[in-house]
C-alpha cells in the first residue's frame, strides 16, 4: 500500500494491485498540488508493501507502534515519537494493532532532502500539537480560497522549519539490515528466538561456524551479533511495553531476561528510562 501509515487505508487499494515484489510510487497529492497536507490513520494490523512517494512525509504515533523498514534499516515507530521519511526513499510500513498515527507530507521545496535515510525522531510537543492542528488540511485536497492557501502555507512552513530542526535529533531506534545471505538469515533467526537465543544456536542454524557467525556481524554491520541481539531485545521490549496491560516481568521473559533488575539496567541504559517509566509515558499519550 501506500507510503504513510496514515494514508494506507486510503490508497491501499491501488497497490495491492501491483504485480508481487512491484514497488511502486504512490502519489499522496492524487494529482493535487497542495505544498504541505496531512492524514489520520486509525485502524488494523496493515503491511503496507514495498513504495515510495513524490512527498517527504512525518508520522507521528499517538498509540500503538508502527515499523518502518528501508533496504538499509528496520526502524521502530513507538509511541511519542515521529518517522522521517524522505521523498522517493523506498519503504514498507507494519502498522501494528490498535495503532493511531498522524502524518503530515511536505513538497520537496520545504525541507532539503538531507542525506536521504529513514531515521525516527524525538519530537516536541509543540510539533505534535501543530501535526494535529494540521488534520485540518488534508494532503490530497482541492485548492481552495486565495486566503485560505495563504493560511495553510504560512502554517506549514512554520511547521517544516521546526521539523528542519528536528531533524538533528535521531532516536537510536532502528536496527541494520544486510544484503549478505548469511547475516540476513542469523538476524532473521535471532529476531525470531529473542527469549532463548545463542549465538551457538544461530550458528547451527545459518550453517556456519560461531566464529564466522561473529566475523561476518563485524565485517558487514559494524557490530558484534551480542550488540545486534541487545538492540534487538531492546526494540522489542519497547514495543510490548506500549501494548495496554503488558507487564514489565512479562516483557523481560519475553525478550530473553532472566530476572526484572537485568532488564531493567539494560533498558535504562539503552533507553534512558526504567521500563516502568516508559510504559507509563507512552500509554499516557492524549489521543
Amino acid at each position: 500500500m501506500t507510503v504513510s501509515a496514515s494514508s494506507d487505508r486510503v490508497l491501499s487499494e491501488p497497490a495491492n494491485l501491483a504485480p508481487e515484489g512491484a514497488r511502486r510510487v504512490i502519489e499522496l497529492r492524487r494529482g493535487g498540488q497542495a505544498l504541505a497536507g496531512s492524514y489520520l490513520y486509525e485502524g488494523d494490523a496493515l503491511i503496507t508493501g514495498w513504495h515510495s512517494h513524490e512527498v517527504h512525509q512525518v508520522e507521528y504515533a499517538l498509540h500503538g507502534v508502527v515499523e518502518v523498514e528501508t533496504d538499509s534499516a528496520h526502524h521502530l515507530l513507538p509511541p511519542q515519537q515521529a518517522a522521517w521519511i524522505p521523498a522517493g526513499l523506498e519503504h514498507q510500513a507494519v502498522m501494528n494493532p490498535d495503532v493511531k498515527t498522524v502524518a503530515v507530507m511536505f513538497d520537496r521545496s520545504l525541507i532539503p532532502d538531507g542525506d536521504g535515510r529513514a531515521r525516527i525522531l524525538a519530537v516536541s510537543p509543540l510539533i505534535r500539537e501543530m501535526m494535529i492542528y494540521g488534520l485540518r488540511w488534508p494532503i490530497d485536497r482541492r485548492p481552495g480560497t486565495a486566503e485560505d492557501e495563504s493560511v495553510s502555507d504560512g502554517f506549514f512552513r512554520t511547521l517544516a522549519a521546526l521539523v528542519r530542526e528536528a531533524l538533528d535529533h535521531e532516536a537510536p531506534l532502528s536496527l541494520p539490515t544486510s544484503d549478505n545471505p548469511i547475516v540476513a538469515a542469523a538476524m532473521d533467526y535471532t529476531k525470531r528466538h529473542l527469549d532463548t537465543v545463542t549465538c551457538e544456536e544461530v550458528s547451527r542454524a545459518v550453517a556456519v561456524s560461531e566464529r564466522t557467525l561473529r566475523r561476518l556481524f563485524a565485517d558487514t554491520l559494524g557490530l558484534s551479533w551480542r550488540t545486534y541481539l541487545l538492540h534487538a531485545r531492546m526494540l522489542r521490549a519497547m514495543a510490548l511495553l506500549a501494548a495496554p496491560r503488558q507487564t514489565v516481568q512479562e516483557t523481560a521473559t519475553a525478550v530473553g531476561f532472566d530476572s526484572v533488575s537485568s532488564f531493567t539496567r539494560a533498558f535504562a541504559q539503552f533507553c534512558g528510562e526504567t521500563p516502568s517509566a516508559y510504559r507509563r509515558r507512552v500509554s499516557e499519550t492524549p489521543d
